[in-house]
């Protein structure tokens, strides 16, 4: 790995997308947190949208009126190339990623630049796995998927669990996420498109695992899970097809820390079986509606990307992803939560990971990693500080 010199840059942090609703969420909690030096823009394709932003900002910290807007498009990739090549980190709420996303991660890898989003679609870190995994490595890049509930509370959850089990024994996770909450727009936007592409989602992992080395003396891995009575929560599991399980076992496979023997399994936790039944029907009802494009576009204009709810339905949401870990006769049950899942933090989620890159002293790492793997502990503690639970409920 040989990291690009990067210290004469213009800024240490641009968000992109800083005009969308989670990414205007995300400009202000840097308004309010971002540390006094720190050098970072806006970044959008209207220019007049950015300045009203700033306005907005300027209210949070007077220092924001100077802020720095710069113009850039997804479809012009000449000006993703220049974001790019005058940022250290660049942080983009711009989905869903499988349309828009590509160029910006292929600027950011030959830039040496870090980057940051909230993907939660499989098929897309697949393929920037492969197109661009190598040439972050040369240039010294950390390129940082899944930044925000999608799918940090579960990777880093993971981590934190592993932390408190015995080292050198084979261990096994478990995760129960509940939630009340409105999910954003682009998240339902991404699930429908995940929905319609299966085939090409499969073909995008079938390709990483080709070009994935081989983990050689130990395994991380992910078993296929059915429902069941989850006795040590009282609750009904429902297996969580989403991305966070993938994240978790990659994380896994690059942290010897995880064990020689290491199983993860994802579940959302509901209360009754008549909401058990109901939550694996609603699924199973979405996805089948996802194959008819017409009905397809009908979903899509209900929940547009760009939209959300208002302050008070965000300040009534809430998760909880409680973990069951196992290993070296240890028992530990641990919790990760927080507010609003979907917007405010994921907003706090995105934006402390972009501070966590530009600002702390991390591992060396370079090319696609995660949460866990770039950031760690940072990670964590920079959270807790912001108001996210990580914490250990009972050990036997």
């Amino acid at each position: 790995m040989s990291r690009q010199d990067r210290t004469g840059r213009a800024y240490d942090i641009v968000l992109f997308g800083a005009t969308g609703f989670v990414g205007g969420l995300t400009a202000e909690y840097l308004a309010a947190h971002a540390p006094e030096g720190l050098r970072w823009a806006i970044a959008a394709r209207g220019t007049a949208k950015l300045e009203r932003l700033r306005d907005r900002l300027a209210a949070i910290d007077p220092a924001c009126a100077e802020l720095p807007v710069l113009r850039a498009d997804v479809t012009d990739p000449v000006s993703l190339r220049e974001l790019a090549e005058h940022a250290r980190v660049v942080a983009t709420t711009v989905g869903p990623y499988v349309e828009y996303g590509e160029d910006l991660v292929a600027a950011c890898a030959d830039a040496g630049t870090d980057y940051l989003d909230l993907c939660g679609e499989p098929e897309f870190v697949d393929l920037m796995y492969v197109r661009h995994d190598a040439r972050a490595r040369e240039t010294g890049a950390r390129l940082v998927h899944a930044a925000g509930f999608d799918s940090i509370p579960h990777d880093l959850g993971a981590w934190f669990t592993v932390r408190q089990l015995p080292e050198g024994v084979p261990l096994t996770v478990d995760g129960f996420v509940r939630v009340e909450a409105m999910f954003s727009g682009g998240t339902f936007a991404s699930a429908l498109n995940q929905f319609a592409r299966g085939r090409h989602m499969l073909a995008a992992a079938r390709d990483r695992r080709r070009h994935e080395p081989r983990l050689v003396g130990r395994r991380a891995y992910v078993p296929p899970s059915a429902p069941r009575y989850a006795k040590e929560l009282g609750a009904w599991a429902l297996p969580l097809p989403t991305i966070d399980a993938q994240i978790v076992q990659r994380s896994a496979r690059a942290l010897e820390r995880y064990g020689p023997d290491f199983r993860y399994r994802h579940y959302a936790a509901v209360e009754t079986l008549p909401s058990a039944v109901g939550g694996v029907a609603g699924a199973g009802a979405l996805f089948m509606a996802a194959q008819v494009p017409p009905v397809r576009r009908w979903l899509s204009g209900r929940f547009k990307p760009g939209e959300g709810p208002d302050e008070e339905k965000r300040a009534a949401s809430w998760f909880s992803v409680r973990f069951v870990g196992e290993g070296g006769g240890k028992r530990v049950f641990t919790e990760v939560a927080g507010g609003d899942p979907g917007y405010g933090d994921t907003a706090k989620m995105l934006g402390e990971s972009a501070l966590c890159l530009a600002s702390d002293a991390l591992p060396r790492t370079s090319g696609q990693v995660t949460t866990a793997v770039a950031m760690g502990d940072s990670l964590i503690e920079r959270l807790r500080g912001a108001g996210i639970t990580f914490r250990v409920a009972a050990t036997r």
